[in-house]
């Protein structure tokens, strides 16, 4: 459409103003219709969250998106832009994006009956359509809804009674644009009771003044839940004026935690050719964050940010591009020596209870890529049962027997790759355990297979893991725990 620049070369035009809220639901349609995806990049969310949000805003509402930390929310609230129109008009020189065939501040209707069709006309792009606040308790009802700006009043030369003086905040500034409240219940209760006529009634209330501004704007607001935040809550008449409350929620397997993360990971593109990444490393990265989700070291209602598993793998690549580098080898494959890496990435996404916070952050980290191990072991090699027959033969008795044997493994973090291989290789039956179990296994996995085994033993008390300054060290832990008596 060619942009007019005049409010009469407008009304030659077939442009017909539309409410945000119907601008939002038109555009909605007409993707849907076309089976255009509405949202992208929100993985996990196509059967759940995404077609709450579509009826909310078929409906008109404005949203409430209620969840954990690290659910997407305010990513979601970002891509509502993308359902906007590209271009609007807006009346020239207007502060609250008036549209010329309906303008609602005295300024622009002053202006029009000034100019007539002469009223020059701008336009107004999508992305400029979207403002964001981060409730905190130090936000204003000034700064959200707007006061009285003596310094506009002194140049002027206006009196405080004169409406001319108004300074309006962020709410009146996103009239026709998307608007982002981020945590809302950190917003103080007074102040969340200003919202309660903008969002029924449409109108404002500045220092005295009573404005009946007809506000369209998209309200988003993001929560974590009640009985998380020890800051405070939504009051509950402010509840009741938004329209939809949609629960997110963290993905519900692994191919979708690998899947986010994969999308997410900022990595050297040299990097990734150079470091080969098991499909296995990525099973027992995304297995951490489940682990910590139930763990009884952390406080679940603090919930465990899709986050913790973008910044563990990053630091998963760079442990293997560090030991690469000292070795001065081109290429390298993760191994499981690697994982504590991550534990950076770990400690500081995870909220601990008193028991976690008596073990230590480090142990509790440790503790929970140990227990992902735990978790994945029995998909790959056979199940380590608690109650075993004295007499019956299991699978890794040969393997264990060369423990029992008062020998040992030791394996540096920063081995180079040839000398980390025949470290492991000469571990008898090790190879064949994978060759038996995991016959499939890719040849640039196995060496990452055999230290999984190893871990898994030793996950499962069939083997004692040492962690050295320089490295891990494999035992027999019965053989030791009876020299000891």
């Amino acid at each position: 459409m060619k942009k007019s620049t005049t409010l009469g070369a407008l009304k030659k035009t077939d442009y017909k103003p539309l409410s945000i809220q119907q601008e939002l639901a038109q555009n909605l349609r007409a993707r849907m219709q076309k089976g255009q995806p509405t949202f992208e990049g929100l993985l996990g969310y196509e059967n759940t969250v995404i077609p709450d949000v579509e009826r909310a805003l078929l409906s008109g509402h404005s949203i409430n998106l209620l969840g954990l930390r690290g659910q997407a929310k305010t990513r979601l609230a970002r891509q509502l832009t993308q359902l906007l129109d590209e271009w609007v008009p807006v009346v020239e020189g207007s502060e609250i994006n008036d549209d010329p065939l309906a303008p609602i501040s005295n300024f622009a209707k002053a202006l029009i009956v000034e100019k007539g069709e002469d009223t020059p006309i701008t336009w107004l792009h999508r992305n400029d359509r979207f403002f964001e606040k981060l409730a905190t308790p130090d936000v204003s009802v000034a700064d959200l809804i707007g006061d009285v700006d003596p310094i506009k009043a002194a140049n002027l030369k206006l009196s405080y009674a004169d409406e001319k003086v108004i300074h309006f905040g962020m709410i009146p500034r996103a009239h026709r644009c998307i608007f982002v409240l981020n945590e809302l219940p950190d917003l103080q209760a007074r102040i969340q009771v200003a919202l309660f006529s903008i969002l029924q009634e449409k109108e404002i209330q500045i220092r005295g003044f009573k404005l009946r501004l007809p506000i369209e704007t998209q309200f988003v607001f993001t929560a974590n839940p009640e009985d998380y935040t020890n800051r405070g809550s939504i009051v509950t008449p402010l509840k009741d004026r938004i329209g939809s409350q949609i629960l997110t929620h963290y993905p519900h397997n692994l191919e979708t935690a690998k899947a986010i993360t994969r999308q997410e990971t900022h990595t050297d593109e040299a990097v990734q050719q150079a470091i080969h990444v098991p499909e296995l490393a990525r099973d027992i990265l995304e297995q951490i964050g489940f682990e910590a989700r139930k763990s009884e070291y952390v406080d679940s209602k603090s919930g465990v940010s899709a986050r913790m598993s973008i910044t563990a793998f990053e630091n998963l690549m760079s442990a293997a591009e560090r030991r690469m580098l000292m070795s001065g080898e081109q290429n390298t494959c993760i191994r499981m020596s690697d994982f504590l890496g991550t534990i950076p990435a770990i400690n500081g996404k995870v909220e601990l209870v008193y028991e976690g916070e008596q073990e230590g952050a480090e142990q509790v980290s440790f503790h929970l890529i140990n227990q992902a191990v735990k978790t994945l072991f029995p998909a790959y090699f056979p199940e380590i049962k608690k109650l075993e027959k004295q007499d019956e033969e299991g699978p890794y008795d040969h393997l264990l027997g060369w423990f029992y044997g008062d020998n040992e493994l030791f394996l540096e973090d920063n081995l180079p790759d040839n000398v980390y291989h025949d470290t492991l290789m000469n571990v008898p039956n090790l190879k064949k355990l994978i060759a038996t179990y995991q016959a499939d296994c890719p040849s640039e996995d196995l060496f990452f297979m055999m230290e999984f085994l190893l871990w898994g033993l030793e996950a499962n008390k069939k083997l004692n893991k040492y962690r050295t300054m320089e490295g891990f060290q494999f035992k027999d832990g019965l053989g030791n725990l009876l020299a000891g008596i």
